[in-house]
């Protein structure tokens, strides 16, 4: 399951959506790659937060090219009980996860995934998730 963090990172650094796919099956071997829904809306995010008019247009072409190659995975209520079950037994002990990060999680508990991201802090809160740092991995 990929965060966007991870591909923020690789479009940032001008890395083909082709490249990027290639690099993490090299790194971790041939497994499946899936997008969760909240990962789509943050990367989409990033297209109104663009500073120019071509930095937009940039992220646009990236994003939907990496949903036509990657796909989403669907939430269900299956996933809206998980991730209540997560939050509030985490909440019960003092962990407060960003609602995003959470969801994502849940998306990859869902399909047995893991969860490659930059930033490891907030899902690694989270119990059984298998987290991959890439880059700074902070």
């Amino acid at each position: 399951m990929l965060d966007s963090s991870a591909v923020i990172a690789a479009e940032r650094e001008q890395q083909s959506v082709f490249s990027f796919i290639g690099a993490s099956l090299r790194a971790h071997g041939p497994v499946e790659l899936s997008l969760s829904p909240v990962t789509v809306a943050e990367l989409v995010h990033g297209i109104y937060r663009a500073k120019t008019p071509e930095g937009s247009r940039r992220r646009r072409a990236y994003i939907e090219e990496l949903v036509d190659l990657i796909p989403v995975h669907s939430v269900t209520k299956q996933s809206a009980w998980l991730a209540g079950q997560i939050e509030g037994e985490e909440a019960a002990r003092g962990n407060v996860i960003p609602f995003n990060d959470l969801l994502i999680a849940v998306a990859a508990l869902e399909q047995g995934y893991a969860v490659l991201t930059a930033n490891v802090r907030h899902f690694r809160l989270i119990p059984n998730l298998v987290v991959v740092a890439t880059g700074s991995g902070r």
